[in-house]
């Protein structure tokens, strides 16, 4: 690496001390090259409009740009420790092609004001696709839902047999649950969606930039108009992203939870598609449900990542190196955390209930709540409804099924009045 933008006369660069500031930088930015591709040349196009660059400089730049694009996307070009990072490659490449045209792409900015808008524009792209798939597992929720409203299931507390339940009611609670989570990543993306390009290093620079024409090019809702604020936004937007996609990790953590259970031959609730389970390597008789345990902990990734951020924010204002350590906890987290979600709508859309195991499972005692609230409702007041039918709790289901059990429970969310009409309308609202 020479010919660092920094490096002062006869000042030598120490191999280690290098190594240790540029850490991952060369490997991380590969995440974020063709962003900040996309940023330089709107601010290319914003330093034409102030006479910075000539029209042919500007034509220049924009071709190369785009060729350089073009050769990391086929591999032509590899992001390697020849540089420093994704923005001195830029610039690298830009020089060795055009010379002073290229030199004056950094004009008004600061390595920081790069990496900043190029990870904006990351996260932008990363919520949106928190929010699909969200949209798409509640989708396919909402459809199991009605098609299996009336199967039995156990309904279960503290992860003891409870009442009866139905599977009508489980899909309905994750389609609420994604529901909110598409929600949540949506009004996240409309915070961080706000142009950081232009503010340097925090206190702007001497020159009119036509950040305007950069925030619309860039398809950014709105200017961060404060470059202080652009600094202070730092981490803080990381986090709040991070946390919209642990909305949805969590929920997928809960659903893996009850498949992992739901799987076991103890419950046997629930087959998988074979492509979901693995071979032991050393027990001939055992299929093991590899696929949802993986992304069971998939949110351990995404919540270390949000700690990790959470960490380097103890900061004064004002940009300080250590958060470019946020470059890494973000690229980890929300790659974790989205490759697992990816697979989920085809795994619920594809799992298979074992309807006589579900049928098995729900035993006498499970019908006593029904037999204390019908007494109550008869006049009899709750405690002692709620002791009597303790104490016949063996013969509670006497006389009694499943479909029964479930068509009278007539509370709104309840099987017998799932308001998915409620949850489709919000559903479809999320387009």
């Amino acid at each position: 690496m020479s010919n660092l933008l920094w490096q002062k006369p006869g000042v030598a660069v120490d191999a280690k001390i290098q190594a240790f500031l540029a850490g991952d930088d060369v490997i991380l930015d590969r995440e974020f090259f063709l962003h900040d591709i996309a940023a330089s040349k709107a601010h290319a196009e914003g330093l034409q409009h102030i006479g910075i660059l000539s029209a042919d400089e500007l034509a220049g730049l924009l071709r190369e740009l785009d060729a350089l694009a073009a050769d990391f996307r086929s591999g032509a070009f590899v992001l390697d420790e020849r540089y420093e990072d994704c923005h001195s490659a830029i610039e690298s490449r830009l020089t060795e092609r055009l010379g002073d045209a290229g030199r004056k792409i950094h004009t008004g900015r600061s390595r920081n004001d790069q990496i900043l808008v190029a990870t904006r524009l990351w996260l932008k792209q990363k919520l949106a696709r928190v929010a699909e798939l969200s949209r798409e597992i509640a989708r396919v929720a909402l459809d199991r839902a009605q098609a299996e409203s009336a199967l039995p299931l156990p309904g279960y507390t503290h992860i003891q047999r409870a009442v009866v339940s139905s599977a009508g009611m489980w899909w309905a609670g994750w389609a609420e649950a994604f529901i909110d989570d598409a929600i949540r990543a949506t009004d996240t993306l409309k915070l961080v969606d706000a142009n950081p390009l232009g503010t340097a290093a925090g206190y702007g620079v001497n020159l009119r930039l036509d950040r305007e024409h950069t925030t619309a090019a860039l398809g950014f809702a709105r200017m961060q108009v404060s470059p202080i604020y652009a600094q202070l936004s730092r981490g803080k937007f990381e986090l709040a992203a991070l946390e919209a996609l642990g909305s949805a990790t969590l929920d997928l953590r809960r659903i893996a939870w009850d498949l992992s259970l739901y799987t076991s031959a103890e419950f046997g609730f629930v087959a998988l598609p074979a492509q979901y389970t693995t071979g032991s390597s050393i027990m001939p008789n055992k299929r093991n449900p590899d696929v949802i345990e993986l992304m069971r902990a998939a949110h351990a990734s995404v919540a270390a990542a949000r700690t990790e951020i959470e960490q380097l924010l103890s900061l004064p204002s004002g940009y300080q190196r250590d958060l470019q350590s946020s470059k890494g906890a973000i690229v980890h987290g929300f790659g974790r955390g989205l490759a697992a979600l990816e697979l989920l709508p085809t795994l619920l859309s594809n799992l298979d209930w074992r309807e006589d195991r579900l049928r098995a499972a729900i035993d006498s005692g499970m019908y006593a709540t029904d037999v204390a609230v019908e007494a109550a409702v008869a006049g009899v007041p709750f405690r002692e409804a709620y002791r009597a039918a303790a104490a016949g709790a063996e013969h509670a289901g006497d006389g009694r099924t499943p479909e029964g059990s479930l068509a009278a429970r007539v509370s709104p969310g309840a099987a017998a009045d799932l308001r998915l009409d409620a949850l489709r309308a919000r559903w479809q609202a999320l387009a």
